[in-house]
Order: structure tokens, then C-alpha cells, then sequence
């Protein structure tokens, strides 16, 4: 695969162009609506733009994105991976933390439809006993995103001429969301929703995600680049 070839892949063609303007102006219709019915006061506007930049890479990358066919016990191992996968991102990225029993009072579910803008919500908050778990929808959709492109990954490295270069680029782009967790301190107790909202955290994790999302989808390019 070419350079030519990279530019393809950028370039929408109309029908993908019809379907972002579609998109788009749903998007902004939904967040208008917000506004509008609950009185909001708009104070950062990345509150409202942070999901839907998440949401929409990472239905583009799905959509965009066909696993090489390949044998049942290939795929099941891939599965494996892009599942434990899951689970780090979900674990670094505060989506669930795993406590002890004495760790604090049990709170049980609590859902909120409209205290945070769309994409953030509707949230769940459920402190139980041994697990602590922090849903904001534009993560998890972001993460099984991620896990989803690791599973075709894990499939191009296992038959691939070029698969210590895709397993260099793996374990490189892959690592990046990992680290920025770790790095903002998203994970954390009962104030994980305060954390995982934090502008620090949440901006820097949008940008490890765009980058982890073009890493992990181009690097077909990527390897015919370098073949050549």
C-alpha cells in the first residue's frame, strides 16, 4: 500500500460527506435542545464537544474497519486479547475500580439522565462492595472502539509478513490510553465522576484517543509505507 493509498483513506467520498453533515446536525441539534430545556449556562464548551469528537471517531473507525477473515481459534485468542484489552482501558480510564469491603459505605446504582451535557450522560454510579463503577456513555463507546481495532490488530499481527513492525506500533499506540489514565488519576474511589469530568483529564485523554484510534486503524498504510 501506497502513499496514494493513505490519501484514499482520508479523503470521504459523498455519501460518507452526507452522512457527517447528518451527523453533525444531529449532534448539535441535541445539544441545543439541552440548553435550551434545562436553562443551561454554558461555561466550556468542550463539555459539549468532548463526547461527540469520541463518539464519532470511534463509529467511523468501527464502520471503517473489517477483521481479515481468519481460523475460529485465531479469532477466539484476538477476542481474548481485545477483551483483556477492554478491561485495562476500562480500569486505567475510571470506568470500574475494584476495592475492598471496608473501602466505604455501598451506595447502590444511581443514574442521572441530565446533570451532565449529552454524551456524558446518561451516567451510572454504582458503589458496591468490591467494585466501584463510573459509566459516562462517549468512554465506553470509545474504549470498545479501541478494543474492537486491537481485535483486527491482533488478527494482521498473527499472519502479517510485516508483524513485528504491527506489534511495535501495537504496543506503542496501544499503551498511550493506558498511560494517560494512569497519569491524570481518573481512577479513584467516590470521586471518580468528579475525576473523569476534570478538564485536564478529559482533554488529554481525547487527544490520546484520536491518536490511538489513527495509529491503530492506518497501520496497513503504515507497513506498505515502509515496504516500500
Amino acid at each position: 500500500m501506497s502513499t496514494i493509498d493513505v490519501g484514499k483513506r482520508l479523503r470521504p467520498d459523498g455519501e460518507t460527506l452526507a452522512w457527517l453533515a447528518l451527523v453533525f446536525t444531529t449532534e448539535f441539534l441535541i445539544v441545543a435542545a439541552y440548553v435550551l430545556v434545562f436553562d443551561v449556562a454554558i461555561r466550556d464548551w468542550t463539555l459539549f464537544v468532548v463526547p461527540f469528537v469520541w463518539i464519532n471517531v470511534a463509529g467511523w473507525a468501527i464502520y471503517h474497519t473489517t477483521p481479515a477473515p481468519s481460523l475460529a481459534r485465531r479469532r477466539r485468542i484476538a477476542g481474548a486479547i481485545a477483551g483483556g484489552y477492554f478491561l485495562l482501558l476500562s480500569y486505567f480510564g475510571g470506568i470500574f475500580a475494584v476495592h475492598s469491603h471496608d473501602h466505604g459505605p455501598v451506595g447502590g446504582f444511581t443514574v442521572d439522565f441530565v446533570g451532565l451535557p449529552p454524551g456524558w450522560s446518561p451516567s451510572l454510579l454504582y458503589t458496591g462492595e468490591m467494585v466501584h463503577l463510573v459509566f459516562l456513555p462517549y468512554k465506553v463507546i470509545g474504549y470498545i472502539a479501541l478494543a474492537y481495532l486491537v481485535y483486527k490488530t491482533a488478527l494482521d499481527a498473527s499472519s502479517a509478513i510485516f508483524g513485528g513492525l504491527v506489534g511495535i506500533f501495537s504496543c506503542v499506540s496501544c499503551s498511550f490510553p493506558l498511560i494517560a489514565g494512569i497519569v491524570t488519576g481518573v481512577v479513584g474511589g467516590g470521586s471518580a465522576l468528579a475525576a473523569a469530568t476534570a478538564q485536564s483529564s478529559y482533554l488529554l485523554s481525547t487527544v490520546v484517543f484520536v491518536i490511538t484510534v489513527g495509529l491503530l486503524y492506518w497501520q496497513p498504510s503504515i507497513r506498505g509505507v515502509v515496504s516500500r
